[in-house]
């Protein structure tokens, strides 16, 4: 096979604007096209292609394409849980109409051979097992945001099965990263507390201290992305979604860890809208399926997660 030439949907959001810099890094800057409605961050533009591309112009998206002779196409672009249920209707829109648009350019244009498409946790539910929750179980979201990512898993499953498309996909589960800040999820407080602890010394936290929630850190993520895109097409059993998770931490247990490195930290606890959302999701995730197909692993800790964020948080923030 050639060489590979990439598409990345949504490369100024939190996992575009680091998933570019690390495909960059393994395929060449010049084979990784980075695509968003809007300008991303200094180093995405600058260190390769960057053009202002808008998934739901379906004619623009396929001659984008077709000209740059794409074999890869990661879509990334979606309103994230709490801004989708303030605007439901057009979450539904912008997150069903943008997978939709990428699957049918996938299912007409040869050379593309793979399309990734990121899940959540927000797929599962009240009704789902909360601990250890599993591969295959009750999926019954109260979100709009958990609605569009199940009915996208099942689309991505059904173009598989009907025409072959290569779709692969992760479940998400909350995402710990200083290099862009936090857009509208309902785990974002676990990157919006370091960059208060450093510029405040406090946080008005919208959990409440003791809820607990499946994370990774940005980086693990990003490379379990790669390796799930690079495993053998006949290593997968899944199609739809697999699940990955790295730890299950509370706002009272991040509190604590930065309060170990900054001792006059306050956090005060405030639940609003979101705090109705985290009660529906799991508190962990049984992530065995995607360690057996791929190798899929993570090897962090929240003590070294703290100290890798408020160290780059205070180097973003010149502090």
């Amino acid at each position: 096979m050639g060489k590979e030439r990439i598409l990345i949907i949504g490369a100024a959001g939190q996992i575009g604007s680091e998933l570019t810099l690390a495909l960059r890094s393994h395929y060449g800057s010049e084979n990784v096209f980075a695509t968003d409605i809007k300008m991303a961050p200094d180093d995405v533009v600058s260190g390769g292609p960057f053009q202002i591309l808008d998934v739901m112009n379906d004619k623009m998206l396929i001659h984008f394409i077709i000209r740059h002779r794409i074999t890869q196409v990661y879509h990334l672009a979606a309103v994230l849980s709490g801004n989708a249920e303030k605007l439901p209707i057009q979450a539904w829109n912008i997150n069903m109409e943008g997978l939709m648009n990428v699957l049918e350019i996938s299912k007409m244009v040869d050379r593309l051979k793979k399309v990734f498409w990121p899940s959540s946790i927000a797929v599962f539910g009240p009704t789902t097992p909360k601990k250890d929750t599993p591969q295959l179980t009750v999926m019954e979201p109260t979100t709009v945001y958990g609605i569009t990512k199940l009915a996208g898993e099942r689309w991505c499953e059904y173009y598989h099965r009907k025409y072959g498309v290569d779709t692969r996909s992760v479940r998400y589960p909350g995402l710990i990263s200083y290099k862009t800040e936090a857009g509208g999820g309902t785990t974002d407080y676990a990157v919006e507390i370091y960059y208060d602890a450093v510029q405040d010394g406090q946080y008005e936290c919208y959990l409440n201290q003791d809820t607990i929630l499946p994370f990774m850190f940005m980086p693990e993520a990003i490379e379990a992305t790669i390796q799930l895109m690079q495993a053998p097409r006949n290593k997968l059993s899944v199609h739809s979604s697999y699940n990955i998770s790295g730890f299950s931490y509370s706002p009272n247990d991040f509190y604590n860890s930065i309060k170990s490195n900054i001792q006059e930290f306050d956090i005060e606890y405030k639940p609003d809208f979101r705090q109705e959302i985290a009660d529906s999701w799991p508190d962990s995730i049984d992530d065995s399926v995607a360690r057996n197909d791929w190798g899929f692993r993570s090897n962090i800790d929240l003590e070294q997660i703290t100290e890798r964020m408020l160290k780059n948080v205070r180097m973003k923030l010149k502090l």
